[in-house]
């Protein structure tokens, strides 16, 4: 059995402050993925997800003394820190870029706010689905686009999308369902240019 385990977050955090390599490696592999997730879906840049990645870890490094464990896991507090560099990045105005490939968490949310139960045709049609649902997202304000990245694209629950944004967890679902209801309008257009499919045509559900 990996000899960290059983090792808390925090005990990680504290190890590798004092210099403990294996203990920091650990601390990264736990970690590492919520927050390229996180940065992937609100920057739509990978080459942006990895620098935020990057930075977070050698700030935990840096500053990890100041964490606390009163105020929230260190997943939240590595999140703060991913947040902070999100939003330098956003002030950059990097341009926004459609993710590389379809992601089975904008698959699943398009089916719920296109089109659930109509079967596809084509790729094309499959992708500028996809392309679509990616920008709406991308342009909701940044308070509803947060619910939605964490709990629908990063899958985390309300409780810990709450501890991560420091708000209760009735605050997150209010958000994520008028997120919800807005992306649904501004895709409405989109589903009402679907073409029809015959019910015997191959497809595939977006």
């Amino acid at each position: 059995m990996d000899s960290f385990a059983l090792s808390t977050d925090a005990d990680l955090l504290a190890r590798s402050l004092a210099g403990d390599e294996r203990a920091f490696v650990a601390l990264y592999e736990r970690l590492k993925g919520g927050i390229f997730r996180y940065a992937f879906y609100m920057t739509g840049s990978r080459g942006a997800a990895e620098e935020v990645t990057q930075e977070v870890f050698i700030t935990l490094l840096k500053d990890g003394h100041n964490y606390r464990n009163s105020r929230g896991d260190v997943g939240a507090f590595a999140f703060g820190i991913a947040r902070n560099f999100v939003r330098r990045i956003e002030r950059r105005e990097r341009p926004y870029q459609p993710l590389p490939l379809p992601d089975s968490s904008i698959e699943n949310l398009s089916s719920t706010l296109v089109s659930p139960s109509e079967a596809l045709s084509g790729q094309l049609i499959r992708d500028e689905v996809l392309g679509r649902v990616q920008s709406a997202i991308a342009a909701l304000p940044d308070h509803y686009r947060h619910a939605v990245v964490l709990c629908d694209l990063c899958e985390l629950s309300y409780e810990e999308a709450a501890s991560r944004l420091q708000c209760a967890v009735g605050t997150i679902r209010s958000r994520l369902n008028r997120a919800h209801a807005l992306l649904a309008e501004r895709l409405k257009p989109l589903r009402n240019s679907l073409p029809e499919i015959d019910s015997g045509t191959e497809g595939c559900l977006i």
